[in-house]
């Protein structure tokens, strides 16, 4: 719980430079944005499973929805965020745990609200996330000697039960390209999860974003706005 209170500490921290260096940014407008992207995610088990660390690799999910840049002055703004993602973790074939390989496929709705700076074309972003998990199956077995076994996860307090909610923070880089029409930005971007999303062996998910994001085009008026 200590280290969970230091890491957010640290991003109000980072949120607060942002603020201070923003007078010397350059200026930027409100947008609206779309994305569909894959997302890469795993999960993170703790210290008390650290030897299932070697075992894990990357879930390639998908991640669609909006977001809206909202400017609060020339280099600052504010981004709420709204997608369906889904994210998951591969344990592969040996690994310590009675289930063998498995895969956990997690079906969530993520609200992250940023805080941006802008640096000319490039911004950082840093801020914190809200992920409730709609659903998910866990996939077992797969071996020569373990057949394929696929089981809807269930959530409550039962060992083998799962957790809805997550939270976490996030923080990354994006760089825009101006268009003829429109806006391209391409966002990287890197989520710790704080929350252990399951009951029977510690999880904390773990996302590695990489984006094109399309923003809604800019009008007359808001060129004017700017200058």
């Amino acid at each position: 719980m200590q280290s969970t209170f230091k890491t957010v500490k640290t991003l109000m921290a980072i949120i607060l430079l942002f603020i201070l260096l923003s007078v010397t940014a350059f200026s930027q407008t409100s947008r609206f944005s779309l994305s569909i992207n894959s997302l890469a995610t795993n999960f993170n088990y703790g210290e008390s499973n650290r030897e299932l660390q070697s075992y894990k690799k990357n879930f390639r999910g998908l991640q669609i929805g909006a977001s809206y840049q909202a400017s609060i002055s020339p280099g600052f703004s504010v981004v709420p965020e709204l997608y369906f993602a889904m994210k998951g973790g591969v344990l592969k074939e040996n690994n310590p745990l009675p289930t063998g390989k498995s895969t956990l496929r997690l079906y969530t709705i993520e609200m992250p609200v940023l805080a941006r700076m802008h640096l000319n074309k490039l911004y950082l972003n840093a801020g914190l996330y809200v992920d409730y998990t709609l659903g998910g199956r866990l996939k077992t077995g797969d071996s020569e000697v373990s057949p394929a076994n696929s089981t809807k996860i269930s959530f409550g307090n039962a060992v083998d039960d799962f957790k809805r909610w997550d939270f976490g923070v996030q923080a990354g880089v994006g760089y825009y390209f101006n268009l003829k029409r429109s806006v391209l930005m391409l966002d990287v971007r890197y989520g710790y999860g704080l929350v252990n999303i399951s009951n029977d062996v510690e999880r904390f998910n773990r996302m590695l974003n990489i984006s094109l994001v399309v923003s809604k085009p800019q009008t007359k008026k808001q060129f004017e706005k700017q200058g």
